[in-house]
């Protein structure tokens, strides 16, 4: 019997034609045909080690400090990247992030079992720096190679731009991001300037801003950053893994995700089709997809059963960071949504508001991104289609303090078109000990009273 050490590879391929193949460190985004492409594991190698086997190599790097493996995503670097070099791997240990039992909120709403995957838990502050840690371990390993990458460039609404320009400076790489001038939070914009990335604020919108990342990407070889770049789904995928993987390898019947510019929806199928091949679970959760409604060029194929697709000029919205009416990563989340039994639903301004007031009050501190998935996840509930007894997990993509500005104009009341129904302003008033207990006993009794 050989002791040969297992050889694990991946490769680029196209989504439409899978003869069309290209080495992980070729600078190709797209197919011949303009398809998009994916990475493609040797499957045939990675089944050779048991589903029991996987478990435990995955249970016993989590949070190690062996190099990179702590971390949630290089954790799983067979599945993910590998033939990078370790030294050449650019982490922040993202992942691992918590999985919140909602207790409370899913009592209030009537659900036994509901939980919150915390991805904004992490060091930019999102999920995407899951896919970025890929991404710039790849362009390191790349330079590495003596190839030649000037700089690396993303279109962003805020995460990206933030997690791009972190994992760049960490790596040494020049990092440029192109933002929406006026379309994203104070917060988000001071993470990539505080890192050192050139930022350009552009008068347009995202989709303006992808056009013109495309354009540099293919005329001066900056490298793209964006999800139309399949790198970054292979570090986004884990997620899903990570999710079963907290629930003791037992599958939820719900896995709810908002999307914009889609590659989140495409990733976490990515991650539960590797789980259930290699026989890490045995059926699908069902995903919900869910979209702001000024911004729900998805849910408007939905409704028409997938025949037509139609970009859609996205219109402002709280959710800053999915108002995206032409998602680059449209066919791959329409063939997930499919492949997964899955439901795309909307949510208006008011309805996300007060959907991050609610399980705010319970102990969470929810994006507005988050409020989407979460108004999606009460408006199946509420028509029977989500059961009382239902596993559910929902998917915050970032955290709220990230939004500040949202959490404020809500309590205060400033939203405009809105009541607030969860607002909680301070209560201003003399400092007299009278007056202060009068009202704090009134408070008390008012929310928490019989």
């Amino acid at each position: 019997m050989s002791d040969a050490k297992p050889v694990y590879r991946a490769h680029f391929r196209s989504i439409a034609d899978h003869s069309e193949t290209y080495p992980l460190d070729e600078i190709v985004y797209k197919s011949r045909d303009g398809h998009l492409l994916e990475v493609h594991h040797d499957m045939a190698e990675l089944a050779k080690l048991s589903a029991a086997a996987w478990k435990a190599l995955f249970r016993d790097r989590a949070h190690s400090t062996e190099w990179p493996y702590g971390s949630g995503v290089w954790g799983k670097k067979e599945w993910v990247l590998p033939e990078v070099e370790p030294e050449n791997v650019v982490s922040m240990y993202e992942g691992n992030t918590n999985l919140f039992w909602a207790q409370r909120y899913g009592a209030e709403l009537g659900l036994e079992d509901l939980w919150i995957k915390q991805c904004g838990n992490s060091h930019t502050g999102s999920f995407k720096d899951l896919g970025m840690t890929v991404l710039v371990s790849m362009v390191k390993e790349m330079i590495a190679r003596g190839r030649e990458i000037p700089a690396v460039a993303c279109a962003s609404t805020g995460d990206t731009s933030a997690a791009l320009s972190a994992y760049a400076a960490a790596a040494n790489i020049p990092a440029v991001v192109f933002l929406p001038r006026g379309k994203v939070s104070v917060a988000q914009l001071i993470q990539p300037v505080a890192n050192g990335a050139i930022v350009f604020a552009l008068d347009t919108d995202f989709d303006g801003c992808m056009e013109i990342v495309k354009e540099i990407s293919e005329k001066d070889g900056i490298y793209l950053a964006n999800s139309m770049n399949s790198l970054r789904i292979e570090g986004q995928k884990t997620v899903g893994v990570e999710i079963i993987e907290q629930l003791d390898w037992e599958v939820p019947d719900w896995i709810v995700i908002p999307g914009g510019n889609l590659g989140n929806v495409s990733a976490l199928a990515k991650g539960l089709d590797l789980c259930l091949e290699l026989g890490l679970i045995e059926r699908k959760p069902r995903i919900v997809c869910a979209q702001a409604e000024a911004a729900n060029p998805l849910y408007l194929a939905y409704q028409r059963n997938f025949e037509v697709f139609e970009p859609i000029h996205a219109r402002p919205t709280l959710a800053s960071a999915i108002q995206i009416g032409n998602p680059v990563s449209i066919q791959k989340a329409i063939d997930a949504i499919q492949r997964y039994d899955g439901i795309v639903e909307q949510a208006s301004e008011a309805e996300l508001a007060d959907a991050c007031g609610r399980a705010d009050r319970t102990g969470l501190f929810n994006c507005p991104h988050t409020g989407v998935a979460l108004a999606a996840m009460e408006k199946l509930f509420a028509r029977g289609v989500i059961r009382p007894s239902d596993r559910v997990v929902v998917i915050s993509t970032a955290h709220g303090l990230k939004f500040v500005d949202f959490k404020v104009k809500y309590h205060q009341m400033q939203l405009e078109g809105m009541e607030a129904a969860y607002a909680n302003p301070p209560i201003e008033l003399a400092p007299d000990y009278a007056l202060v207990r009068g009202a704090m006993l009134r408070e008390i009794e008012q929310r928490f009273g019989a």
